[in-house]
C-alpha cells in the first residue's frame, strides 16, 4: 500500500522542515508548501490525503481562508490547522477544519491528530 501524503503548508521553513521530518518518520510521505502559491493547484498537483495548514501564513495569506478554498472544491480532504496561537478555535472559519494542533515542541499531539484524520478517510 503505497504511503499515505501529507500536504504541510506554513510559512516557517523550520516548522515545514519538522513536521516533514516527524511525519515521514511515521511512515507518510510528506510535501511541503509556504502558502504564496495557490493552493488547489499544490493539491492539484500533489494529491494529499491530509493538509496541516498553518493559521498564520503571510500577512496577506490566512489559513482560514485557505481553508475555505478547500472545503469548497474538497468536502472530503482531512485538515488539521496548525497554530501557535490558541484563540482561532473561536473563530468560524475555522469551523470547517477537522483537527487543531497547538504547535509544539512534542509533536505526539499532530502525529495523533493525523492518524485520526486518515483513519476516518479510509
Amino acid at each position: 500500500m503505497p504511503a499515505k501524503t501529507i500536504l504541510v503548508v506554513d510559512d516557517e521553513k523550520h516548522i515545514r522542515m519538522l513536521y516533514k521530518e516527524e511525519l515521514e518518520a511515521e511512515g507518510y510521505a510528506v510535501v511541503t508548501s509556504d502558502g504564496q502559491e495557490p493552493i488547489m493547484e499544490v493539491i492539484a498537483r500533489e494529491q494529499p490525503n491530509l493538509v496541516i495548514l498553518d493559521i498564520k501564513l503571510a500577512p496577506d495569506v490566512s489559513g482560514l481562508d485557505l481553508l475555505q478554498q478547500i472545503r469548497s472544491h474538497n468536502h472530503d480532504l482531512p485538515v488539521i490547522l496548525s497554530t501557535a496561537y490558541d484563540s482561532f478555535q473561536h473563530d468560524l472559519k475555522s469551523i470547517a477544519a477537522d483537527y487543531y494542533v497547538v504547535k509544539s515542541v512534542d509533536q505526539e499531539e499532530l502525529k495523533n491528530k493525523v492518524a485520526l484524520a486518515l483513519a476516518k478517510t479510509e
